[in-house]
């Protein structure tokens, strides 16, 4: 694992947003926050734990503080997730930019929860960040389909057919 594969790793997530977010757009606000099977309960939600946790991993790898987990109330609409993860995203890229290929094997201990303490290398805490996302995204298209709306090909071949 270097910094480039996890730049192209979380590259991938942010494009795979852009071809996610415009046909949430097409969402009512009810459909956005319905609770529907699956995930986090309703889209809104997925997302906003989606982005949560991808802050919540670069804050516990040395990144920009998140804070508390983010609370799906605080974001009612679509745009108000895009702000957030667009600067989010800038967090990200920033991070990514100080380290060196070096600087994934130091380690970080962290929880889950109120679980026991574990111990990683960045660069593992960091591939599962941009993994956690593809999961999560993963569950939005299935929950978009479960509301009749088609969430077209966001997939990583896709990605990487297109020269991305």
């Amino acid at each position: 694992m270097t910094v480039d594969d996890l730049r192209t790793l979380f590259d991938y997530g942010w494009w795979a947003n852009g071809r996610l977010f415009p046909v949430v757009a097409r969402l009512t606000p009810e459909e956005f926050t319905r609770d529907v099977t699956g995930g986090h309960g309703s889209i809104r939600n997925t997302l906003v734990h989606a982005m949560s946790a991808e802050w919540g991993w670069l804050d516990r790898c040395g990144g920009a503080p998140r804070g508390a987990p983010l609370k799906p109330p605080d974001f009612p609409t679509l745009e108000s997730i895009e702000r957030t993860w667009k600067k989010v995203e800038r967090s990200v890229r920033d991070f990514l930019d100080s380290l060196t290929d070096e600087d994934l094997s130091r380690r970080v201990e962290f929880s889950l929860g109120s679980g026991p303490k574990r111990v990683m290398p960045i660069g593992q805490l960091l591939h599962h960040a941009a993994s956690h996302g593809v999961h999560h995204r993963g569950q939005v298209a299935l929950l978009l389909r479960s509301l009749g709306h088609v969430p077209g090909n966001f997939d990583l071949l896709i990605y990487y057919s297109e020269g991305s």
